[in-house]
């Protein structure tokens, strides 16, 4: 049964909130011939006679991202109780990846469409010689950042602008407008930065290339101004992303669902 179609009798409407550790999966969304989330999401749910033809998720995540709060929704008809099919799901599933809640929604939730913003967090420390087992889940950056830099052109990009020197739109003919409500970052006792940022969207790759130009700002590659006009005007800035293995999709937040 396609996502679209109309509920049964016998079909609940569900949602998921998903964790995984992004490093063995080619992003969240199927692919054909790649090993995905979403791909190993629906393998669990149809070794117990699942029908659908897909699930849906609330955002896609790039090859390497990691996540404790994406959401995904289905269609199924199970008589045994919520606490016992998260235990099923869960049994099915891989170690990389468990479902960390369910429940029952209404017919009509969409966790894409449904979503009024989403929460994630990015990590890097700072270290002139690498540390492998350190740099599975953050950057390692040198030379080191300049504290004051960094939470300076973090207050920059907060309000509506126009983010298209940041990423993608993410349909063909879709807006780069977003409005961004929290950037805030945080130094742990241990060294390692952590910056978390709440948008009401984002296009493609936008957080990635949010903290690419966040720590060029804060090593003196350019400057806050140089961000500020990207904002207004389109001006240029340094090229590339921050690598995959640093973000986690935190939270996906709904209001009346």
């Amino acid at each position: 049964m396609a996502f679209s179609e109309k509920l049964t009798a016998d079909m609940a409407r569900y949602q998921v909130i998903l964790a995984y550790d992004g490093s063995g999966f080619q992003g969240s969304q199927r692919q054909a011939n790649s090993r995905t989330v979403q791909g190993e999401l629906e393998k669990s749910l149809r070794s117990y006679g699942w029908p659908g033809k897909s699930v849906i998720m609330a955002g896609r995540t790039d090859t390497g991202v990691h996540a404790t709060g994406q959401v995904a929704a289905f269609d199924f008809d199970w008589k045994h109780g919520d606490g016992q099919f998260l235990k099923a799901l869960n049994a099915e599933l891989p170690p990389d990846l468990a479902v960390r809640s369910l429940c029952q929604s209404v017919a009509d939730f969409h966790p894409r469409f449904d979503a009024i913003s989403r929460r994630y967090c990015y990590r890097l420390f700072c270290e002139r010689i690498r540390d492998p087992l350190r740099e599975k889940f953050a950057w390692r950056v040198w030379p080191k950042v300049d504290e004051r830099a960094l939470k300076q052109v973090a207050q920059s990009l907060l309000g509506k602008h126009d983010f298209a020197a940041f990423g993608s739109p993410t349909t063909p003919k879709g807006t780069t407008v977003r409005t961004v409500k929290k950037t805030e970052w945080k130094k742990r006792p241990d060294g390692e930065w952590q910056f978390e940022v709440q948008a009401d969207a984002f296009l493609y790759r936008m957080v990635r290339r949010l903290i690419l130009v966040q720590v060029s700002v804060a090593q003196g590659k350019c400057s806050v101004k140089e961000v500020q006009d990207a904002l207004t005007k389109h001006g240029k800035l340094p090229s590339g992303l921050a690598p995959a293995n640093g973000l986690t999709l935190v939270e996906v937040l709904y209001g009346s669902h």
